[in-house]
Formats: structure tokens, C-alpha cells, sequence
């Protein structure tokens, strides 16, 4: 069983990133720009957002994040996105999700430019996702993307199980893995929570991607040997330890680790992966759009 290193992964590209960096401001150009809007006080999008700014700042992009109110209305939301979305200087920013209730998500991401759309959200660049023209694609399923050909794993002609089918992660990967794209021409099944008879589905994958928010759901007993597994779920759990809880992902580790070839951990698996995608999607959206304003 070989563990696929996230944060090691995601430390070499950015590396790359910092080089391509420097190398745009040896030339008298000014550093690619990525924002983000954050509403509200909720510890894991804040936790989120600062780790979204030390990563940018470390590989010399400029790095600006707007603060509100969770009390902030749908509408001066909306004007701080126009603003953005106007400003030359930035090149690609993000709403932090969740949003307050008040609000509507919907509306909030439609209203992004989706030439700075680095969330890769918009239905604009979902859809050219779809039909293989896409030009930023969603941060996660990005990064699994980029684990899988880091760590050397064969997609083409495997039978990819995904477990979970939000916009955010299971459609998205399913579709790119399955579209005749660099890193795809998998066979891909798709289940979700009224999947009847799961484990009949995840016992034929050769790569198991789980992005369903139970924890723990997949056991030992539901996979092959050899499969390659990543975990995108991760959860806080309440115990008796000095810290009061522990992590865990969507996967057994403990039991499913014991068959697999290759395994993401939670957390250091797919999370650092999320932020260098979004730094990906930016310097893409600097490079196609915004350099020579």
C-alpha cells in the first residue's frame, strides 16, 4: 500500500507555480492577482480562506480577501462581485461557500465573470467542461486529476467507481475522467445515497473516488484488492482524546488501507490539492485574460 502524499505533491507544483512567478515579474509584469469573498464567521471557511492566502502569497501571487458580515445583504454582495469583476488587476477570485441563508448561491455564482471564475462553479465553464473545451474546471476534482497523474496511476480504460454526485466534486470528476481528455477514457460509474446495493458497485473499482459526506462509509469489505482510493470526505469526530476530536475522511482508512494499492489520507490527501487548483485556475485565467491589461 503506497499512501498518495498530498502535501508533498502539492509542495513540488508549488514550487513550479513560484518559479512561473518569478520568472513573470523578472519581466516587468505584474504578479497574477486571486481574491476571495468570505461572508461570515464560519470557523472551517475561515480556516479555508487563510490557507487559500498563505499558499498564493508563498508562491508570489497577490492575494486580496473581502471580509463581510454574515448580516451582509444578497445585493452588496452582489456589488462587491460587479466590483470585482471590473478590476483589471484581479484576475480571478472566489465566493467562499457556504453563504448565509439569506442568500442565494445560485444567483451569487451566475453573477461571477466566468473569465474569472477560478472556483470553475459558473454553469458557463461547467458546460464547456462538458463538451471538452473548458478552460478552468473545478478545484477538487482538478486536484484529484492531478494526484492521480502525479503518482504515476493509469486512468485510461479503468473502471472508476465515484461515490457522491454534488456539482461540486462527484459530477464534475466523473465527467472529466470519462471525456476524452489528456488525463480520462476511464469507464466511470456514478452512485449517490439511493444507490441500492453499494458495495456491488465499489467492489468492481479499480479507482474508488468517495465524495459523499458520511463518514467512514466505505469499509474494508466493499473494495477489491489493489484499488486506488481517494477520499475527498473529511469530518471532525468527537472523542476522548486532549484534542476533543480526531479526523476522518469518507473511507475507512484503517480497514479499506489494508487492500489498496494506493490511498489518499485525511487530511494531507486531497485538500492541499483543492488550493493549488484554484492557483492553477488563476495563473490560467492570467495567462488567457489579464496579462497584457
Amino acid at each position: 500500500m503506497q499512501i498518495i502524499d498530498g502535501k508533498k505533491i502539492s509542495s513540488e507544483i508549488k514550487k513550479e507555480f513560484a518559479q512561473r512567478c518569478a520568472g513573470i515579474i523578472d519581466c516587468g509584469e505584474r504578479a497574477p492577482h486571486i481574491a476571495a469573498i468570505l461572508v461570515g464567521t464560519d470557523p472551517a471557511s475561515q480556516s479555508y480562506v487563510n490557507s487559500k492566502e498563505k499558499a498564493a502569497k508563498s508562491v508570489g501571487f497577490t492575494s486580496t480577501v473581502y471580509k463581510l458580515d454574515e448580516k451582509t445583504t444578497e445585493k452588496q454582495l452582489i456589488e462587491l462581485i460587479d466590483f470585482l469583476n471590473e478590476d483589471d488587476e484581479v484576475d480571478g477570485f472566489i465566493v467562499q461557500l457556504p453563504l448565509p441563508k439569506h442568500i442565494n448561491t445560485d444567483k451569487v455564482i451566475n453573477r461571477i465573470n466566468p473569465k474569472k471564475d477560478v472556483d470553475g462553479f459558473h454553469p458557463h465553464n461547467l458546460g464547456l467542461m462538458v463538451t471538452g473545451d473548458g478552460v478552468f474546471f473545478p478545484a477538487t476534482p482538478l486536484g484529484i486529476i492531478k494526484l492521480l497523474k502525479r503518482s504515476g496511476i493509469e486512468v485510461e480504460g479503468k473502471h472508476c467507481v465515484v461515490v457522491g454526485r454534488s456539482n461540486i466534486v462527484g459530477t464534475p470528476i466523473s465527467i472529466m475522467l470519462s471525456r476524452n481528455f489528456e488525463y480520462g477514457n476511464a469507464t466511470v460509474t456514478i452512485c449517490h445515497s439511493k444507490t441500492k446495493n453499494l458495495e456491488f458497485y465499489t467492489k468492481q473499482a479499480d479507482i474508488l473516488i468517495v465524495a459523499v459526506g458520511k463518514p467512514e462509509l466505505i469499509k474494508g469489505d466493499m473494495v477489491k484488492e489493489g484499488v486506488v482510493v481517494i477520499d475527498v470526505g473529511i469530518h471532525r469526530i468527537p472523542d476522548d482524546s486532549e484534542k476533543g476530536y480526531h479526523i476522518t475522511g469518507d473511507v475507512d482508512f484503517k480497514e479499506v488501507s489494508k487492500k489498496a494499492s494506493h490511498i489518499t489520507p485525511v487530511p494531507g490527501g486531497v485538500g492541499p490539492m483543492t488550493i493549488v487548483s484554484l492557483l492553477q485556475n488563476t495563473l490560467t485565467a492570467y495567462e488567457k485574460f489579464g496579462k497584457n491589461k
